[in-house]
């Protein structure tokens, strides 16, 4: 398994695919080698696959951790291609009939999928991908001959630190992300005053960006980096359904005008020194520390809404940290991080290889077996709960497929959320691992898919309630998307499993009454609008869907029907425990 499909699976993996996601993301074990929740190095990272993330909800980073030249890329949860849109396929439920008959009576496989392509997949077939937004690059000359070098991230502390040593002087990095004040901190300090010199630069791998920087006088400043998304995808199709003539998706022409707009600053802050600027990099020379403060915003308010100002969310940020210490930021934050994080311990035996460099000790279970270290693995299990703190507070998105870090244009899967296992996989471990506020964005998400989603039950199905299929973006996307395997109409269930276990875990009635219960009810409607007959058996069946076992376009796949069964009996005691007695209760007992 890759590292972006392990990142992907954020807190999961440690439930599911075990220490896949430690093999692939060469961790890092620490500077503190008898803190058992940490991961360090003895080199920094190569590539973006071996950085150390650090997050808030709302931010992400990845450190790598170089002596000459760090690098620190970032992101944004609201930053995606694209704009509000409604995915609907106008008049996909006049085809709906035809498509069941076709599979019913077992007709050709590549007449039923080139029927649901022209006519039932959502408009367009693509959905929106998660974007990176910018990156901090720092030089520090002369470090290129160091000792002591180790890099780590304390999983307790929810810091990213860098030590070493150029010849009589020591130097230590420290990187976090702030859930309390929603800033990016990085702290520079050496044991021997004076001795703090770096260049700093801001950018963006976005086309239509640009940093500046402005000084607020002679000892502080900040670059500031602005910008507006460009959709690629905008492009391809404006170039397959319109033009006969290549377009250049970088061409000033054939910019997209309305996508997201976004801004980042980024605080400069020596103590003591000098700080200049040329061509907007900024050079700090002889402080005695270096403090670094980044915000960031977009133009996103909601998916239906992007009126924002960024330069708005940006001010208000710093203004809310002007004036205060970065060690109070920084106390700040731990508290924050260890009230969750500090919840829950996983003890399952030590040994001498607890000692060494997380990516030695990987290669040694890899020969000598996971009993060679059981610490790993209870390591490896704070990684996911650590993972889902960083992507997944209230008030930001849904951890993402790579959970709230991603470097590229078009990533993987377009980093957004797909339904089918992998959102639901992300927040396996909320509630059993006491990270239960953590699932919050995940309700918000479903709060807006059933704005999206009753307009989808109602054009594809002339159905009431809610659905969802195999994926949804950043605007509650809710049709059949991407091909074959996007008509698959269960997704919208296995997140109503979410909202049941949440009352399980926490007896929330409020919660139940107001939150989970409305969701689930139109769910159930929908699925009992949408069942049909089965001739051969009488019994009710699920189609069209796709069947992750059998694939293609089939009629009653065993996964829907274990999906469909929970939420109706997770509804029914819902009711019953609400006191709730309407015709729809009747209506699911019977189906």
């Amino acid at each position: 398994m890759k590292t972006r499909q392990c990142i992907n699976s954020i807190a999961a993996g440690f439930v599911l695919i075990g220490l896949q996601f430690c093999i692939s993301v060469v961790a890092a074990e620490t500077i503190e080698p008898r803190n058992p929740l940490r991961l360090w190095y003895r080199q920094p990272a190569v590539k973006w696959t071996e950085a150390l993330p650090v997050g808030c909800g709302k931010l992400g980073a990845m450190v790598f951790g170089g002596t000459v030249d760090e690098r620190i890329q970032f992101n944004e949860d609201t930053l995606w291609t694209g704009k509000p849109h409604d995915y609907v396929h106008a008049g996909a439920a006049g085809h709906l009939d035809e498509i069941r008959k076709l599979i019913e009576t077992g007709a050709d496989a590549k007449v039923v999928e080139d029927l649901i392509r022209s006519q039932f997949l959502s408009l367009p077939i693509r959905q929106k991908s998660f974007q990176p937004f910018g990156d901090i690059y720092m030089h520090f000359g002369g470090h290129d001959k160091v000792e002591k070098y180790e890099r780590e991230l304390n999983l307790s502390e929810g810091i990213s630190r860098v030590r070493y040593q150029v010849g009589d002087l020591r130097y230590l990095r420290e990187t976090f992300a702030s859930y309390p004040d929603q800033v990016i901190v990085v702290r520079i300090s050496c044991d021997k005053p004076g001795n703090i010199s770096c260049d700093i630069k801001l950018n963006s791998p976005h086309k239509y960006s640009q940093t500046t920087f402005e000084s607020e006088n002679a000892q502080l400043g900040y670059l500031k980096l602005t910008g507006q998304v460009q959709d690629l995808y905008y492009y391809l199709w404006r170039q397959i359904l319109f033009s006969s003539k290549p377009l250049n998706p970088l061409d000033s022409d054939n910019h997209q005008t309305d996508g997201l707009k976004f801004e980042a600053r980024l605080k400069i802050v020596p103590t003591n020194g000098k700080m200049s600027c040329v061509d907007n990099l900024v050079s700090v020379q002889n402080a005695d520390s270096l403090v670094l403060i980044l915000a960031a915003g977009t133009s996103f308010k909601s998916f239906q809404d992007v009126t924002g100002v960024p330069e708005k969310r940006v001010q208000s940020v710093l203004a809310g940290v002007a004036g205060k210490a970065v060690d109070q930021i920084r106390k700040d934050h731990i508290a924050d991080h260890q009230n969750l994080f500090g919840r829950m311990q996983l003890d399952l035996g030590t040994n001498e290889s607890a000692t060494l460099p997380t990516d030695e000790r990987l290669k040694k279970i890899k020969t000598d077996g996971l009993a060679s270290d059981p610490a790993l693995a209870a390591l490896e299990f704070q990684y996911g709960r650590y993972l889902l703190i960083a992507s997944s507070r209230a008030g930001s998105e849904p951890a993402t497929l790579q959970g709230r870090w991603n470097d590229l244009l078009d990533p993987p899967w377009e980093s957004k959320y797909t339904t089918n296992i992998n959102l639901e996989m992300n927040y396996w471990p909320a509630e059993v691992a006491n990270l239960s506020e953590c699932t919050v964005p995940l309700f918000d998400m479903i709060d807006g898919l059933r704005v999206t989603g009753h307009r989808v039950a109602k054009e594809h199905y002339n159905a009431r309630g809610w659905v969802l299929h195999h994926n949804t973006d950043i605007w509650r996307a809710a049709s059949p998307i991407n091909n074959i395997d996007g008509q698959w109409p269960t997704g919208g269930a296995w997140l109503c499993w979410h909202l049941w276990e949440h009352y399980q875990f926490t007896g929330d009635k409020q919660f139940l009454a107001q939150r989970a219960w409305p969701a689930m009810k139109e769910c159930s409607m929908f699925f009992l609008d949408f069942l049909v007959k089965d001739e051969k058996t009488g019994w009710l069946i699920s189609t069209p869907s796709h069947s992750p076992e059998q694939g293609g376009s089939v009629a009653g796949p065993s996964m829907d029907h274990q999906l469909i069964r929970s939420v109706f009996d997770n509804t029914l005691e819902a009711a019953s425990i609400l006191g709730i007695d309407e015709p729809i209760i009747v209506q699911i007992k019977d189906a």
